[in-house]
């Protein structure tokens, strides 16, 4: 299977081999000018690209080669800036506020309860199934660092763990609190 250009005319490096060799040696310093002017990788590539193609477009009308830089410079500045004042806005003024949706805030007092309700239940556990608990929620280590901090294999982990949730979820008073 063969491909065929889209735009046949466009050749960079037959017409103006200059500005190949250009680019080539000033590309990664132009990156970082508009990598400064963007708030993302990606767009910075497309902003690069865009004031590329209207230098390219200029080459044979730029007299001082030597302050290239300087003009891809301002290109990419104004590139910018165009692209800014035409962004989208999707805010539209209102004669009434729209009101806040209020979700109900939870008792502290409850909550504290609860908490105390869930550590009285960890408490009751035994002595290997708390600590691995421990380690895994409290703490928020992975099954391997519990495994290893414990001396023991991560499917031990595991198993430990479960049966520790079972006894939690079994657990009456628990259940009262929440």
């Amino acid at each position: 299977m063969t491909s065929t250009s889209v735009c046949t005319g466009a050749s960079t490096a037959a017409v103006y081999p200059s500005f190949s060799s250009y680019v080539r040696a000033r590309g990664p310093v132009l990156q970082r000018t508009a990598r400064s002017l963007t708030s993302n990788p990606c767009d910075a590539e497309d902003l690069l690209q865009t004031a590329l193609t209207k230098t390219y477009l200029a080459w044979d009308r730029i007299e001082d080669h030597r302050a290239l830089d300087g003009y891809v410079r301002r290109a990419l500045v104004n590139t910018r800036t165009s692209q800014w004042r035409k962004r989208r806005v999707d805010e539209f003024p209102c004669d009434e506020l729209p009101e806040r949706e209020t979700r109900p805030v939870a008792d502290p007092a409850e909550q504290q309860a609860l908490r105390d309700a869930m550590w009285r239940a960890v408490h009751r556990l035994p002595d290997r199934q708390r600590a691995m608990v421990v380690l895994r929620y409290y703490e928020d280590l992975s099954e391997s660092q519990t495994a290893e901090l414990l001396g023991v294999s991560v499917g031990t982990v595991k198993s430990a763990v479960s049966r520790a949730l079972g006894k939690l979820r079994e657990d009456p008073d628990l259940a009262r609190a929440a």
